[in-house]
């Protein structure tokens, strides 16, 4: 099933979904799930060459916070991102899956997420991301973080790992190398995670499962 045409749009059932329980077990069990080679080879060479045809006038410096309150603060994240708008068959392919993944989440474990925004990010030699949380309690509708790797042969000594804290004074955490096919999935306002400084150029894939917070004539998510 790794050998559709990308011009052939999947419906939702396409996807295997041994995928999707690997990862629903986790997160009830863990609320966390960590998957080496998590995502199927033929997504994650589809993002490899829609990652390799952006030009670097595609990428942006990343920020923090969101509409008024966002603002570019280098002492906590150093990175550039482009965001995935579905405008490629490419980004398409991985918007269907992570909406598949959704709808699969939704049915084994009630989470009522709502949609899903997703983005590029690349981090140069000597990037990082500072310990943060992607959502504070009450305070957001991220409800899920994703993170998939689009890296060869990456090795401990390039660095860049993703480092998963399991409480707020936990000052160890589980250390994810950011190797080509790996997801992280954990829930947003629980986990603070960190990205370390990267020794070589890191590309990965970030997105979030949203929850429809929506009041009124307030749009959220807009």
């Amino acid at each position: 099933m790794e050998n559709f045409p990308l011009d052939i749009r999947k419906p939702l059932h396409i996807f295997d979904e041994s995928y999707f329980s690997n990862i629903v077990n986790d997160l009830y069990e863990k609320g966390f799930s960590i998957r080496a080679l998590g995502v199927p080879s033929f997504i994650v060479d589809a993002l490899v060459r829609c990652q390799d045809s952006l030009s670097k006038q595609a990428y942006q410096r990343a920020g923090i916070g969101r509409a008024e309150q966002f603002q570019h603060h280098e002492k906590v994240r150093s990175d550039e991102i482009c965001w995935i708008d579905g405008t490629s068959e490419e980004g398409q392919l991985w918007l269907d899956w992570c909406e598949a993944l959704r709808l699969y989440i939704n049915r084994h474990l009630f989470m009522g997420l709502f949609s899903f925004e997703s983005h590029f990010a690349c981090y140069e030699p000597g990037n990082f991301y500072k310990r943060h949380l992607d959502a504070f309690q009450g305070q957001s509708n991220r409800k899920l973080s994703v993170v998939t790797y689009l890296n060869d042969k990456w090795q401990p000594s390039d660095g860049g790992e993703l480092v998963l804290y399991s409480r707020k004074n936990d000052l160890e955490g589980i250390q994810v190398l950011p190797e080509k096919g790996t997801i992280a999935i954990f829930l947003s306002e629980v986990f603070p995670h960190e990205v370390l400084k990267a020794n070589r150029e890191r590309h990965s894939v970030a997105g979030w499962f949203r929850l429809n917070t929506s009041v009124n004539d307030n749009i959220d998510p807009p």
